[in-house]
């Protein structure tokens, strides 16, 4: 069996979290999914657990970190194409989603991502080839 990463987020709003990322073609595990949380489907071994912050904070002792002002962790996700990445930011802005950064054409790899309405940012790359040996 492979490793399933499990990715846990604090979203303010459950409903506009869930909105939001319907918009961007993600689908939802009813199964794990109340007023506090819902599983966002990314893969068959890939979920993202977008949990109320009340729900968050009973997983931990620290602060929750306000993602629209300091940098919790940046996931990142792959791609089929520079197509891809295109569209998938494209959706992510008509959802109201944000862009902090231009794309980056690196040659073997491309990239460009956004920021989801709690300020978590999303990369998203194509990897064309193999990086270039140092």
């Amino acid at each position: 069996m492979a490793t399933q990463i499990f990715v846990n987020l604090p979203v303010k709003n459950l409903d506009r979290s869930v909105a939001f990322f319907t918009r961007l073609g993600y689908k939802f595990n009813p199964q794990f999914t109340d007023e506090n949380a819902t599983c966002m489907i990314v893969s068959d071994d890939i979920y993202v657990m977008l949990l109320v912050e009340s729900y968050f904070k009973t997983f931990t002792p620290k602060p929750i970190a306000d993602a629209t002002k300091t940098t919790e962790v940046l996931l990142c996700l792959s791609c089929e194409s520079r197509a891809q990445v295109d569209e998938m930011v494209a959706k992510a802005l008509a959802a109201g989603g944000t862009t902090p950064n231009k794309p980056q054409d690196h040659g073997f790899m491309y990239q460009h991502g956004y920021q989801d309405l709690d300020g978590h940012m999303w990369e998203l790359v194509h990897m064309s080839a193999m990086p270039p040996q140092s």
